[in-house]
């Protein structure tokens, strides 16, 4: 337990000086149940009881184990910015220094209440290691205002030797600017909401016949997709359009084929460095492991879009849990798939002291 309550020393307990139980017990045994496959307060409290003499080599606890209420009102309570200041500092414990492309993108808890109930679910934005496969930062999107709780991610995460990457909703100078003052790089998809550099940048790329290009295909399901990259750097960019560092666009033109149609989609993306197209190209790639090795398995695998705690910082804090989960199964080195892996923590009792080790 000495690790775990070195990375969660700033975190407050807002609960009264009564309290049966440390709050350093209570996150564990939150963090252990979850680990197991657990999906909310009730999931924790149980797995207390049931795996009471499991527990006890790791936290002092007597034969009442933290209720359900217990667990909820502490989620509810605790203040969210210090917890993820927490979920930094864990993944720094064994992430190492991240290089290559750092995702950034929203996602929706569909049955936790926003500020507005139910119409507005909570919104949440993470920074999304491509490689590393792990969430370094998640912030609430105060009003659904996913700039605000990008800009201050980046301003928590040390950027050089990466590449952002996010969509054309952060295309914007103060983003870009964020970016480059945190060491990194970006490559940001460039739409209509700049209207005259997205004008520019089609004009400029039609008129260019020449320029050189990378191409990369694939084919599944019956469907194939043939993609191909340009870019064109020019210096003078950053001057007439006033975007920070701006030193280069990017085009990549798509091309699908399914059941008997052809379609042909082109984006276009402002670059901080002229990246080679075949770079280019990857990098757009990785992006997209925020939605499958993220999004996708937080609602399939973890169930997130089901979890019913809608109240105060609950949801929040409780999202916040998943990810370090998936941080922990994802440092494992064993085969099997992370579904399968919940289950082997929650009936082998080694491989789950196997994760634990991992929190030191």
């Amino acid at each position: 337990m000495g690790g775990f309550e070195r990375v969660f020393a700033g975190v407050v307990d807002p609960r009264r000086p009564n309290r049966s139980h440390p709050l350093a017990t209570i996150l564990f045994i939150a963090l252990a149940a979850t680990l197991c496959g657990g999906e909310g307060c009730c999931d924790m409290a149980e797995f207390a009881r049931s795996k009471r003499r499991l527990l006890r080599r790791f936290v002092v606890l007597g034969d009442e184990g933290p209720s359900h209420d217990t667990f909820s009102r502490v989620f509810n309570l605790l203040d969210p910015e210090l917890f993820e200041t927490a979920l930094q500092a864990f993944t720094a414990e064994f992430a190492g220094r991240i290089q290559g492309v750092v995702a950034l993108d929203g996602k929706a808890v569909r049955r936790a209440f926003g500020e507005d109930g139910p119409k507005t679910p909570l919104h949440l934005v993470s920074a999304f290691a491509a490689e590393a496969r792990l969430v370094l930062a998640q912030r609430k999107a105060p009003a659904r205002n996913e700039l605000a709780a990008a800009r201050h991610i980046l301003r928590l995460l040390a950027l050089e030797g990466c590449t952002v990457t996010a969509d054309a909703l952060f295309c914007y100078p103060a983003m870009a600017a964020a970016i480059r003052e945190r060491g990194g790089d970006y490559a940001l998809v460039l739409k209509g909401n700049r209207g005259p550099l997205h004008r520019h940048a089609k004009r400029r790329f039609a008129a260019e016949r020449r320029l050189p290009f990378a191409t990369t295909s694939d084919r599944r399901h019956g469907r194939s997709e043939r993609r191909t990259a340009r870019v064109l750097a020019d210096p003078l960019l950053v001057q007439r359009f006033r975007f920070p560092h701006l030193a280069a666009l990017g085009q990549i033109r798509s091309t699908t084929r399914h059941a008997g149609r052809e379609r042909t989609h082109t984006r276009y993306f402002v670059l901080s460095r002229a990246l080679a197209p075949a770079q280019l190209l990857a990098t757009v790639r990785a992006h997209w492991a925020i939605e499958n090795a993220l999004h996708w398995v937080l609602d399939v695998v973890l169930d997130e879009d089901r979890m019913r705690n809608r109240t105060e910082h609950g949801p929040g804090n409780l999202a916040l849990l998943r990810r370090l989960v998936l941080n922990i199964l994802r440092r494992d080195p064993s085969k099997g798939s992370l579904r399968g892996k919940l289950k082997r923590a929650g009936w082998d009792e080694d491989f789950f002291l196997s994760l634990c080790s991992q929190m030191r």
